[in-house]
């Protein structure tokens, strides 16, 4: 008849092979158009999603569908078609996988701040992998992927890595977490950080479904005065043997150094031992006069007002079973509501302060 007659598609589907594709719009050649009664189908974890004229004309879930007028109610009212069977459909189709993304790396390429309620402000960094997907289709097209042909996980990971980032600072904030107490608790950190990012995800259409935290560090520096700080524990962690200990550091450094055999550094190294000996000697009579008690949880001697166990390292510090205070192991009464504690017991799994005649510890549930 001399004319090219359009190709009609009977069966609309993407066989998803990829594992990093978010979008598929399915692809029309120049004379190909949809016909009234093809076949639409969709796998686990797609959605199909028909656009006309830029908008947003139907979205379906997984199964099998006859594209017909009757059964699919926007071909007759956005389009107008004639019923029949060979009637064509103008629109754009996108598949979307919804299925979970896992695996994706995040890092923090610069230092976050967070206060610690013993050292104050300091810098952590850390790393770790999260988990993403598709959870609202509509706004997924409108606020991320528009009309772009292919979407990959590629050109979102940055940022959703950027969300992340930004919450992890009030996520640590949050739970409460000290700095001597980040390694013991990065799953809670974690469930924090998926909490308090999860609204901006859902801005996006994503849902953030986990976060795994393989490591927070603090500063060099920072460990550094922790290692100082657990080397005092059995001395009370006291000003004046953190003098006491960095004076002798100090002597011990300039006796490993002699200063040439000359009578005037003799008489230096004669008056360093001087005092040092009554350095040690007053260490000595000073922990004559220091109270000691027994560890909480393994029961070893250990000076009164120490935070930490040398032996065991566990908290000195007990909790008080009226109002939750802490309260320092060896008191007989709470400084802050003035509940008796000479009758109390101490749970030896979390060191929690007890009433007399409980069976099982309320915090963690340790029998007693």
């Amino acid at each position: 008849m001399g004319f090219l007659r359009k190709q009609l598609l009977s069966v609309i589907e993407w066989q998803d092979d990829s594992k990093d594709i978010l979008v598929y719009r399915f692809p029309l050649k120049n004379r190909e158009e949809i016909m009234n009664s093809s076949t639409l189908v969709v796998r686990e974890s797609q959605v199909a999603l028909f656009m006309h004229k830029g908008e947003v004309a139907d979205v379906f879930g997984p199964g099998t569908y006859k594209l017909t007028t009757e059964n699919i109610p926007f071909l007759t009212k956005l389009l107008s078609l004639p019923t029949g069977f060979n009637s064509r459909i103008k629109a754009e189709i996108y598949f979307i996988n919804t299925k979970q993304f896992i695996g994706q790396k995040w890092g923090t390429q610069n230092p976050i701040m967070m206060r610690d309620a013993d050292f104050g402000s300091i810098r952590l960094r850390g790393f770790g992998t999260y988990s993403f997907k598709v959870d609202d289709v509509k706004t997924f097209m409108k606020e991320v992927f528009g009309t772009n042909g292919i979407y990959k996980v590629s050109d979102l990971s940055e940022q959703c890595k950027s969300i992340l980032i930004q919450y992890i600072s009030d996520a640590i904030g949050e739970s409460g977490v000290s700095a001597l107490d980040l390694v013991a608790n990065y799953k809670e950190i974690a469930d924090k950080i998926v909490e308090v990012s999860q609204n901006a995800f859902n801005k996006l259409g994503l849902k953030l479904c986990n976060v795994i935290v393989e490591n927070l560090s603090l500063p060099e520096e920072v460990e550094k005065t922790l290692d100082e700080r657990s080397k005092l524990g059995i001395l009370g962690d006291k000003m004046g043997t953190y003098a006491q200990y960095q004076t002798a550091q100090a002597i011990r450094d300039a006796a490993q150094n002699p200063s040439g055999g000359n009578l005037a550094g003799l008489g230096i190294g004669l008056g360093a031992g001087a005092h040092v000996g009554g350095l040690f000697a007053n260490s000595i009579s000073s922990a004559k006069d220091v109270e000691e008690i027994k560890c909480v949880k393994c029961k070893a001697k250990i000076s009164k007002g120490t935070k930490f166990c040398p032996e065991c390292g566990a908290s000195q510090n007990i909790k008080c079973p009226s109002c939750g205070e802490n309260v320092a192991s060896g008191a007989k009464f709470c400084a802050s509501c003035g509940e008796k504690l000479i009758k109390s017991k101490v749970c030896p799994k979390c060191n929690k302060q007890l009433n007399s005649n409980a069976k099982f510890c309320p915090e963690c549930g340790e029998k007693l």
